[in-house]
């Protein structure tokens, strides 16, 4: 079991950053790939960053390559999301996500949704 609470999000005009946090508990981060997520008001959840439990495979939603970075510091049981160059059609709930390591890295299955544990997100709005 593992515990996901996410922060750093707020107001920001376009074309400006924020810095979003998960910090996860009750087991070792590193055991897990992780994720966040977004859910714009009326549309479905979508996928926006992976990383895996060490760190050294990151995959990005198109709509994310090039503005966002996601990393992880495992003795920080941490996970981040930079987002630069933001934009009115990034505000979402921003979700982070865990999937257990035994589940393995496969594109397909992290850009789907499927993951065994998720924050209660955190509400990034860009204003133009």
């Amino acid at each position: 079991q593992v515990q996901l609470v996410e922060s750093g999000g707020g107001l920001v005009q376009a074309g400006g950053s924020l810095r979003l946090s998960c910090a996860a508990s009750g087991r070792t981060s590193s055991d897990y790939a992780m994720a966040w997520l977004r859910q714009a008001p009326g549309k479905e959840r979508e996928f926006v960053a992976a990383i895996s439990w060490g760190g050294w495979n990151t995959y990005l939603a198109d709509s994310a390559k090039g503005r966002f970075t996601i990393s992880r510091d495992n003795a920080k049981n941490t996970v981040y999301l930079q987002m630069n160059s933001l934009k009115p059609e990034d505000t979402a709930v921003y979700y982070c996500a865990a999937s257990p390591r035994s589940a393995g890295w496969y594109i397909q299955k992290l850009a789907s949704g499927d993951y065994d544990y998720w924050g209660q997100g955190t509400q990034v709005t860009v204003s133009s």
